[in-house]
């Protein structure tokens, strides 16, 4: 008799503290989309998570009775089985044997385990024990409302705390997790508007700096170049807008769009567009409105002594949402990579690093400095160095082999053990 007394406390407290875990655990939106179905179980999901503190509080109490009858019934067992009187154990120890073993009976069978398994299983397991969970809240709800009731008392009256109320509202991570595990659990490719929902789950949390082009990426031209130079820069490069300095790279006062040129401007000065200057840790959200307010579609991020970092465009912030977009000037097929004798490779300066490292086998250092192999290069050598320049990275030389006064084209890599 004992024995399945002992058995059923274990269980239930076992049900009670894996259900606790379960409900705190599960996807709400999952909840919240079950809740939406035409059945039975649904309406039990509603009632249940109408009030999710009172639910909780069911839950510990049902345990907390669970736990007290176990303690009563587990001492005199522990004592007949384990230590009999026949032995005569000194009553200090008799007290510590019990608290041994029915306490690491209690953690391993009603606690660990259940909370594990509950935790990982959470969606499925609050749908599968819905109904007599429910029952037991049911059971439990005025004892539950006195407990509720006390703690706000002692919040409000105690601690001068406001007492905790229910949103019944779900947070933007776990609405990501819930669409994450929808989509996997379909094993499909994801759709684009699945993609776009999740990207903009995280967008107010993105800042500029993740998503700027590094200094020593840009094609830049000073203010006091020719047009000429400017009009080479755009054949040399396809990109549709170059950077303008003042003095140095790290003086960025504005940029040009190539459709600027069919004006035939007199100089590069005339047709310089202003920039918006930024710190590195304003959220696009917050740059996207400052740039269409301005009316600009560039910011320069500053770094210490107003010296500029990089920049980020109203296409990176809208790429950041929607994902890559191509314009006329995105030509990927346009990338040279070129195995040459002796393990040499010749690679266009606009190849990412981290794809080198990754699809071809090298080593080269990545930075939040600069991304493609270009950018490594002015990093290290501090400007454009002129063809035929070598300089060794890790194991690796790479030479210069077509440039131009402001862009690398070309870089031959070749292994120093070779």
């Amino acid at each position: 008799m004992e024995a399945a007394v002992i058995i059923i406390c274990l269980l239930l407290s076992a049900f009670f503290s894996g259900m606790e875990i379960a409900y705190v655990s599960a996807n709400k939106v999952y909840l919240e989309v079950e809740k939406q179905q035409d059945a039975f179980l649904s309406k039990i999901l509603s009632r249940l998570t109408q009030n999710p503190s009172r639910f909780v509080a069911a839950m510990l109490v049902g345990n907390s009775i669970a736990l007290v009858i176990y303690s009563y019934y587990m001492g005199g067992v522990v004592l007949n089985w384990f230590a009999p009187h026949s032995l005569g154990w000194h009553k200090l120890l008799q007290l510590l044997l019990q608290t041994v073993i029915a306490t690491a009976i209690l953690l391993i069978t009603a606690e660990f385990l259940p909370k594990v398994f509950f935790q990982v299983y959470a969606n499925r397991i609050i749908k599968l024990l819905a109904v007599p969970a429910y029952g037991f809240y049911l059971l439990f709800s005025w004892v539950s409302k006195v407990v509720i009731g006390v703690s706000d008392f002692v919040l409000v009256k105690l601690f001068r705390t406001k007492a905790h109320r229910d949103t019944g509202l779900f947070s933007r991570g776990e609405l990501g997790s819930y669409v994450t595990q929808q989509q996997a659990e379909e094993d499909e490719e994801a759709d684009t508007e699945v993609q776009i929902f999740r990207n903009a789950l995280v967008f107010s949390a993105v800042k500029a700096k993740a998503i700027m082009t590094p200094k020593t990426e840009l094609a830049a031209v000073e203010i006091n170049d020719t047009v000429d130079e400017l009009r080479q820069l755009f054949l040399d490069t396809d990109y549709s807008k170059i950077v303008v300095y003042k003095d140095n790279p790290d003086n960025v006062v504005g940029y040009v769009h190539s459709f600027e040129l069919f004006k035939n401007p007199p100089d590069v000065k005339s047709i310089t567009l202003p920039v918006e200057k930024i710190s590195g840790e304003v959220y696009i959200k917050e740059l996207l409105t400052r740039l269409t307010r301005a009316g600009r579609s560039m910011a320069v991020v500053a770094g210490a002594n107003d010296r500029a970092e990089g920049i980020v465009t109203v296409e990176d912030i809208i790429e950041e949402l929607f994902g890559e977009i191509e314009d006329e000037h995105d030509n990927e097929e346009t990338l040279v990579a070129e195995q040459q004798s002796g393990g040499a490779w010749l690679f266009s300066a606009r190849y990412d690093v981290e794809v080198l490292n990754t699809q071809y086998g090298f080593n080269l250092p990545q930075s939040d400095l600069y991304s493609t192999l270009g950018g490594l290069i002015v990093h290290h050598c501090g400007g454009v160095p002129a063809v035929g320049h070598s300089i060794s990275v890790g194991k690796y030389s790479l030479v210069i082999q077509q440039a131009s006064a402001k862009y690398i084209e070309l870089v031959k890599i070749v292994s120093q053990s070779v």
